[in-house]
């Protein structure tokens, strides 16, 4: 029988608590860790750890502090992140046994049935046909992290923290992100990555979606460029968000950073993709009235440049976890996205979907793995894809070819 903590923020976590709050991950884990050291630490202190570790994606460290958190009991998301976070270390009968937790405390979360429909679907997905070879890529990568890639003509667009001269950001003690622009050659190597100056804020900026005929871009960067966050008096904390915003190019320049009108205060939006046509926008965000967590949602761009109302994609792409990193492909149908709600290898996993009818469907290895994998982008000219991974301990661009006689 499990033993009962009273479990809940007090004058020791104080401070952990506020660097947990404002997603200064690193110095949370310090200061929750000395609690533990001087012996003042409960289950929400080791919850908090796991969660912290578990927003790092540190799987060793957070499945080490979920496994006391779970001594004494936890909400549901607690036993799913611990699953998550043991699937990301392989150790799928593990992760099972803290998934039928899960499924008995909240019965009816979309993701509680689908594991208990098909708990050992793991053989399946690494049974399935290999739908694309890899690619290593020389001239994007870093020792930071580098994501949101996505090719227009002859640029690859993507985000990342090697920047040393901007500020670390306390999440991971990197370098705040920024916009990059590579050089993409006639023999497929990537030369001569920059800085797009004119996108970059000292805030964080990226990843970006660009118009068919180039002269359109959107992008995500924080609400701190408009001077724009929520308060939260008790911590005393500015709170920035995620925003949406549009550009126009003017000769090499992006021009005309405007704030889309359904990015607020109250929610976040980011990682845009427009359709080759830019009639329609896909992007995730966290706003009232989806399916739990992060969503994927689109939104119509009226001829005059103005917006419809922001449409949740419902549950055929969404769950109660996460969907993020949408891709809309160059036919307006196929749909590429991440998710960490569905049944994956570990982390987020790269899925597919034809918004016209069917079911999503893992693109399973080598693009997934058992870390996070994401940011998927197709391009249909060149018979191309590009994702990012963090399979080798750090999130890094990787390309990715169509296998030959297999629909993709």
């Amino acid at each position: 029988m499990m033993a009962t903590t009273v479990m809940a923020q007090s004058k020791d976590t104080e401070r952990a608590d506020k660097l947990f709050a404002r997603y200064e991950y690193v110095d949370a884990a310090q200061e929750y860790e000395k609690l533990v050291e001087k012996g003042k630490s409960d289950g929400y202190v080791y919850r908090q750890l796991g969660d912290t570790y578990y927003n790092m994606f540190n799987p060793e460290k957070a499945s080490q502090w979920y496994a006391k958190a779970i001594q004494s009991d936890q909400d549901a998301e607690t036993y799913y992140r611990y699953a998550q976070m043991l699937k990301a270390q392989g150790q799928y009968e593990a992760a099972n046994a803290q998934m039928r937790t899960f499924a008995k405390k909240s019965p009816s979360d979309d993701r509680a049935k689908a594991f208990l429909a098909e708990p050992n679907y793991v053989p399946k997905l690494l049974a399935k046909d290999k739908l694309y070879d890899l690619r290593t890529l020389e001239g994007v990568n870093s020792d930071k992290s580098e994501f949101g890639p996505v090719l227009h003509q002859n640029k690859l667009y993507f985000t990342s923290a090697r920047n040393e001269a901007r500020k670390e950001y306390g999440w991971n003690e990197q370098p705040f992100l920024d916009v990059y622009a590579a050089d993409y050659n006639t023999d497929g190597t990537l030369t001569n990555a920059a800085l797009v100056t004119s996108l970059n804020s000292q805030y964080h900026d990226g990843p970006v979606s660009v118009t068919a005929e180039g002269n359109t871009l959107y992008f995500t960067s924080d609400s701190f460029r408009e001077n724009s966050f929520e308060r939260d008096k008790k911590l005393r904390l500015k709170l920035g968000r995620n925003n949406l915003y549009r550009a126009t190019r003017e000769g090499e320049r992006w021009t005309n950073i405007t704030r889309l009108p359904f990015s607020t205060n109250d929610h976040s939006t980011s990682n845009p993709s427009v359709t080759r046509d830019g009639k329609m926008l896909y992007f995730s965000s966290d706003m009232p009235g989806g399916q739990g967590g992060v969503d994927i949602w689109r939104v119509a761009v009226n001829p005059d440049g103005s917006f419809g109302t922001p449409e949740n994609l419902g549950p055929k792409v969404n769950t109660p976890g996460t969907e993020s990193f949408p891709f809309i492909s160059d036919d307006n149908k196929t749909l590429f996205f991440a998710s960490s709600g569905r049944q994956g290898l570990g982390g987020l996993d790269v899925f597919k979907i034809d918004l016209q009818g069917g079911e999503a469907q893992n693109l399973g290895k080598p693009i997934n793995t058992e870390k996070d994998d994401f940011s998927f982008s197709f391009d249909s000219q060149r018979d191309l894809g590009f994702f990012a991974s963090n399979r080798g301990g750090n999130d890094d661009i990787f390309g990715a070819v169509p296998v030959c006689g297999l629909e993709v």
